[in-house]
């Protein structure tokens, strides 16, 4: 089962889209963040915070779960 992230607008950066999540607090945290946990998306590894995610993208994050990008 996936969680479903909203955005607003075309596409997200992966830090920005893991504080929209929940998983981090502040933007600051995304390079911590990412140098620990490992993450996919599409199924493939990614570790830039400055990744674009896009609509229908699958963002699974070991320990945490897949989420999924949806636009509102």
């Amino acid at each position: 089962m996936h969680e479903s992230v909203e955005i607003k607008t075309d596409y997200i950066a992966l830090g920005q889209f893991l504080k929209l999540a929940g998983l981090i607090d502040t933007g600051g945290m995304a390079k911590a963040f990412l140098a620990e946990a490992t993450i996919k998306v599409n199924g493939e590894l990614e570790n830039r915070r400055g990744r674009k995610l896009y609509p229908e993208d699958e963002v699974d994050i070991s320990g945490y779960g897949v989420f999924k990008v949806i636009r509102s």
